[in-house]
């Protein structure tokens, strides 16, 4: 059969299982058997077995229930708590301080988890009530934790880099460190609209009474709770960038270095490590069964030569490359609206990479700015998952309607967050080279 036939045959069928809201493991699972039955018989089964085994024992995966389990760990330790304490004493007096210390608190946040749904949902759950209790707009307060929750999936250590390094042959390490910047730019850019806007529109977030004002002194003793994420964050970043660890050890160190701050801030107990074990377990089956099915998908589509195809087919259309990697983020911000981060990975990685490599692109600059089109599909209507948990912890009078309308001006910034790192690539790839050689 023609390989143009099969294709189409192969990701039409893919949409329309998909479509019936079939989940992603099965739908992929189940087509790639289908037609690897239907063109070479039974003993083509053998080859996904082969594909899966290869992926999904890879070392680098050893990572994935390590973060999961540390990122579990600090949601329900505590920890975010006295972090939004203290920026609240510190911010507090601003107008939209509170929402602005809402995306310091998620931006160290994803500096130790590594994934979106510990910082949105401890968030949620206490930042949300303070702003509403303190007379913030109801915009500004559930957009300002879901962008801020967002940014676990760029800034390292980023589960999702380890995802995409799986498929992809690049190193971690390398994507961590491309993430560093562009992650703190969004977070920066995320401050300064909360701050401009409620600077001239102060019924959006007011500042905090006089009298709920912390002393001086109450300022300086709440910096006591920066001191553990700091270290935490030292621990695992700093023996990536330094070689002295890989990121699967640094997973490990970030583990037992989270067991510890809930040691320390008196939180560790028998139902926390329950608690937190079951969710690491949840997440990590999750990931795993989405990817063999991916895995399975990619194996059919390879083995009739499907890469290459669309390879030749895309070089060969004699236009800027510029236009089509314009199209495939238009591909990308449009499936983030409908599928789950992970699919997207595992669905297009196969495809995209090898053509964004044979165009000329660098292959780490373009990873860092496929994890930024992925952190907008976190809070991209009408299925981001950010906006979903939200809506699981957020107070009854906040409807789903309030959260759609309250992200808009945050994927707007992501967006020109994504422009900038595409024009000045140096942002993703110079700190890679200068501490990475």
């Amino acid at each position: 059969m023609n390989i143009t036939i099969i294709t189409l045959l192969l990701f039409g069928s893919m949409l329309i299982t998909l479509a019936l809201g079939i989940p992603i493991a099965f739908a992929l699972g189940g087509i790639s058997i289908i037609f690897m039955v239907f063109i070479w018989g039974a003993k083509g089964l053998f080859i996904i077995p082969a594909n899966v085994l290869g992926t999904a024992t890879s070392f680098i995966l050893i990572a994935l229930p390590l973060f999961f389990f540390m990122g579990k760990m600090l949601e329900v330790s505590g920890i975010a708590e006295d972090l939004y304490n203290a920026f609240y004493r510190w911010l507090g007096p601003l107008r939209g301080g509170l929402a602005i210390g809402t995306v310091g608190v998620c931006t160290i946040f994803a500096a130790m988890a590594g994934i979106s749904g510990a910082a949105t949902v401890t968030m949620g759950l206490i930042a949300l009530p303070s702003m509403i209790k303190r007379n913030y707009d109801k915009k500004i307060a559930v957009g300002c934790i879901a962008a801020g929750g967002a940014l676990g999936v760029l800034i390292p250590p980023s589960v999702m880099m380890i995802i995409f390094a799986s498929f992809t042959g690049l190193p971690v390490g390398r994507l961590f460190a491309g993430g560093v910047f562009p992650g703190l730019i969004l977070s920066l850019l995320f401050m300064l609209y909360i701050g401009i806007r409620c600077f001239f529109q102060p019924e959006l977030g007011p500042a905090v009474p006089l009298e709920d004002r912390a002393t001086w002194k109450e300022k300086f003793i709440s910096l006591r709770s920066v001191i553990l994420p700091g270290l935490l964050i030292l621990g695992v970043l700093g023996t990536i960038f330094s070689g002295a660890a890989t990121p699967t050890e640094a997973a490990g160190i970030g583990a037992f270095g989270s067991i510890i701050c809930a040691a320390v801030a008196r939180r560790l107990k028998w139902d926390i490590i329950k608690r937190t074990c079951y969710g690491a377990v949840l997440l990590t089956a999750m990931v795993m069964w989405i990817m063999v099915g991916a895995i399975a998908f990619s194996a059919v589509y390879a083995a009739i030569g499907g890469p290459g195809f669309m390879n030749q087919l895309v070089t060969g259309l004699g236009v800027n490359r510029w236009i089509i990697f314009t199209g495939m983020l238009l591909v990308l911000f449009i499936l983030g609206c409908f599928l789950d981060t992970s699919g997207i990975i595992v669905i297009t990685t196969p495809v995209f990479y090898p053509i964004i490599l044979a165009m000329g692109f660098d292959g780490l600059w373009y990873g860092i700015i496929f994890v930024l089109n992925m952190e907008m599909a976190m809070i991209t209507p009408p299925y981001g998952i950010n906006l979903f948990y939200l809506r699981g912890v957020a107070p009854p009078n906040i409807n789903m309607s309030d959260i759609y309308r309250s992200v808009l001006p945050f994927v707007v910034l992501q967006a020109i967050g994504l422009i900038i790192c595409v024009l000045f690539p140096e942002l993703i790839l110079w700190l890679p080279r200068l501490w990475l050689g």
